[in-house]
């Protein structure tokens, strides 16, 4: 079972990376943001960038920093197919990942502005905010010491593999199949 682990920065590109491979390898996704969202819901509570972050932060706290990703693994291992984790925001997810056999960490990532208007055109319910939000949302994520919340510059620096997501779909996917072209053959 090949396991890609997606990082990266805010409006890169992972969910078209983690598309493209979904639609043209057949890999299987799990989503951090899906599953939060899906305990967010749970609670009774709205689902934005605040309660995300908050809700990841309280579950890594309680649990330990890799609880979430380790749930989503235990999921993608009873399937036993070849899977996409994303999107990893800590350096203890890494290293429990690690552990797992064809694991690699991909990173994606773009310049701040073209990021900002990638966000800004999606419109989902935690993308429509200022760019000085956008900016701050970032520089917070971005690093911590804290091994409970996200250090997402120690996750790229981690990287097995980091996509400059800066050009056209089609520059996008050529880096893709390289990375995959590095990976054993996957399953049918």
């Amino acid at each position: 079972m090949i396991i890609i682990g997606i990082t990266g920065t805010l409006g890169a590109g992972k969910g078209t990376v983690v598309d493209y491979l979904v639609k043209e390898k057949g890999f299987t996704h799990f989503s951090v943001r899906g599953y939060l969202a899906e305990v967010i819901t749970a609670r009774g509570e709205q689902v934005n960038r605040d309660t995300l972050t908050h809700t990841a932060n309280e579950l890594r706290k309680e649990h330990g920093p890799a609880y979430i990703i380790e749930e989503l693994y235990r999921i993608a291992q009873s399937g036993g197919k070849d899977c996409i984790i994303e999107s990893i925001r800590t350096p203890g997810e890494i290293e429990s990942l690690r552990k797992q056999k064809g694991f690699i960490l991909l990173a994606v990532d773009a310049d701040l502005k073209t990021r900002y208007r990638r966000i800004a055109l999606r419109k989902s319910e935690t993308d429509n905010i200022s760019f000085e939000t956008f900016k701050s949302n970032e520089e917070r994520e971005m690093h911590s010491d804290d091994p409970n919340k996200q250090n997402l510059a120690e996750c790229i620096r981690q990287a097995d593999h980091v996509i400059n997501n800066n050009d056209g779909l089609k520059e996008l996917h050529n880096q893709i199949e390289q990375v995959i072209s590095y990976l054993p053959t996957q399953n049918p």
